[in-house]
């Protein structure tokens, strides 16, 4: 009887969000803090732990098959006080034994002891932050490690029975030339993820590297460009498999977690800065790790926005987040959910297809090449306009 109740129970992501990092990287603008003044640990582990547990009897008819600690550097907070978050969640939530349960972690702070504790208490998936194999640069970014640490991190994670390694590059680097970004990802192929994730590096105002990006030989746009397409060539060369703008992977290791902010599911978010999409509402916490855990402690609002989703903009999130992806829109699904006619996106998506920009299937799916997803805010922003234009059925 269980086991059909949870068969019709709705699918829920958990994301926890760890604030602390062993030092801020120069590109970095996620909410991250440093130094024993301002990491609260015990504050923090106290507040989400509370938080997780209020939020458990939210969602009675949800199951949690995804599972994901980021930051920040969630190792970096230690095995011991991620063990007793997830422990929390199970104990709050209904969560299935399959749940793809993910860390975050930095090649500085991997340890055995740490993967030991995470394995036994079920995690079972490990996001690192490689980024690249030059020392040099490593450094210029203000990265905590270096590529032998990276690599001996992935020896440890392999030797403690981690059977899915995802693992974090980044190109365009101060310096970087595209034979280094492609001798980056030799390398890093060597340690056999099953999962790779690449990014350009944007440089963020408010982050120390905006404000003396003049001084660094960074990649312009079109480097940047030539760096992405050479990435999904070698990778597809090599076996994996672009189901996103960014992520690759082997066959069946996908990020589950992450599908489902690409595939508009639900998720709660827990510790400061942290997103949520649940029953029809999108909201988030306050970017402050002291007032959060006073409106934890006190009974007080930990929320800095909360807003009823209109069905207008759950379909323009639709084509946003569809559009990173490689499976791409559904005519037929988009019809049905959202109650606008697909031709008028249609007429636009056949002229992307004339530059090579988009492509459609065999079963009638649209999605962007990976030329198009190098112009894909462009495109996006102009089928956004015609679905702002559109009318939507009256009679179904």
């Amino acid at each position: 009887m269980a086991l059909l109740q949870r068969k019709h129970k709705i699918p829920l992501g958990i994301y926890v969000h760890v604030p602390f990092c062993r030092s801020k990287c120069q590109y970095c603008d996620f909410y991250s803090l440093t130094g024993k003044k301002d990491c609260d640990f015990e504050g923090y582990l106290e507040a989400v732990c509370d938080h997780i547990r209020e939020a458990g009897g939210q969602a009675p008819n949800h199951i949690v098959d995804t599972v994901y600690f980021g930051g920040g550097t969630p190792s970096f907070l230690g095995g011991e006080a991620l063990a007793m978050i997830l422990t929390v969640i199970r104990k709050s939530f209904d969560v299935s034994p399959t749940a793809e349960i993910t860390f975050e972690a930095n090649p500085d702070s991997v340890n055995d002891r740490l993967l030991r504790r995470l394995r036994s208490e079920g995690f079972n998936r490990v996001s690192l932050g490689i980024q690249c194999d030059n020392d040099e640069i490593l450094k210029r970014l203000g990265r905590p490690h270096d590529y032998q640490q990276a690599v001996k991190a992935v020896e440890r994670i392999r030797k403690k029975g981690f059977r899915n390694l995802s693992v974090d590059l980044m190109y365009g680097l101060p310096g970087q030339r595209l034979a280094d970004w492609e001798q980056t990802l030799q390398n890093v192929l060597q340690l056999k993820p099953e999962h790779i994730s690449c990014y350009g590096l944007k440089v963020e105002e408010g982050t120390p590297l905006y404000e003396c990006q003049e001084f660094y030989n960074l990649a312009d746009d079109d480097t940047q460009a030539d760096m992405y397409l050479s990435a999904v060539q070698i990778l597809r060369k090599h076996g994996y498999r672009q189901y996103e703008i960014s992520n690759f992977c082997r066959k069946g290791q996908v990020s589950r977690h992450n599908l489902k902010y690409w595939n508009g599911g639900e998720y709660l978010g827990f510790g400061p800065d942290a997103s949520s999409d649940f029953g029809g509402r999108r909201f988030a916490i306050v970017r402050d790790l002291p007032a959060y855990i006073e409106g934890i402690r006190t009974g007080g609002t930990v929320l800095r926005e909360l807003q009823e989703v209109a069905p207008r903009e759950r379909a323009g999130e639709y084509l946003m987040m569809r559009l990173r992806t490689v499976s791409g829109i559904d005519p037929a699904a988009y019809e049905k959910q959202h109650l606008l006619p697909f031709a008028p996106l249609e007429k636009a998506l056949w002229k992307c297809k004339e530059l090579g920009h988009a492509e459609k299937t065999y079963d009638g799916r649209w999605h962007l090449t990976p030329a198009g997803f190098l112009v894909s805010n462009s495109i996006i922003s102009d089928l956004l306009l015609i679905q702002e234009q559109t009318k939507p059925f009256s009679n179904r």
